[in-house]
C-alpha cells in the first residue's frame, strides 16, 4: 500500500500579499513560492506547507486546518509573542487533545494541536 507523508491545504484569500505578510509576521511562516500572476503562493514552516490562493469573488468559503505539535505551550508563546491573535486560548478537548486557535484575516481557522500522550 502506497504511504502518504504530506498534506499542503489550499486557503483561500481575498488579499494574497496581505495573506503573506500575515503568515511571515505573526505565525513565523516564509514565502517559499509566488506565481508571477501573483494569484498563489506557497508558505512553509518545518514540515507544514500551506497554499495560498486568491479568491476576490469569494467564492470559496473559509477553512479549517489542524496543524499538530509536541510543543502546544512553546508555540503559543511564540505565536503571542509575535502579535498573532487568538480565538481560543489552550483548551483541553473532551478526545483529549489540547489545542488553541487563531484566524487569519480571511476566516480560516488554524487549529495548532498538541495530541493526546501516549504515556
Amino acid at each position: 500500500m502506497a504511504k502518504l507523508s504530506r498534506i499542503a491545504p489550499e486557503l483561500p484569500v481575498t488579499d494574497l500579499t496581505e495573506a503573506i505578510q500575515h503568515y511571515e509576521r505573526e505565525l513565523g511562516f516564509s514565502c517559499v513560492m509566488r506565481m508571477p500572476q501573483g494569484d498563489y503562493a506557497i508558505v512553509e514552516r518545518d514540515e507544514v506547507a500551506i497554499h495560498l490562493f486568491q479568491d476576490e469573488t469569494r467564492s470559496c468559503m473559509p477553512v479549517g486546518i489542524h496543524i499538530f505539535t509536541a510543543d502546544l505551550d512553546a508555540l503559543h508563546a511564540e505565536l503571542q509573542k509575535r502579535g498573532a491573535r487568538l480565538s481560543q486560548e489552550i483548551v483541553r478537548k473532551p478526545w483529549g487533545n489540547r489545542d488553541f486557535r487563531l484566524k487569519d484575516g480571511f476566516g480560516n481557522e488554524i487549529k495548532f494541536t498538541e495530541p493526546l500522550s501516549q504515556g
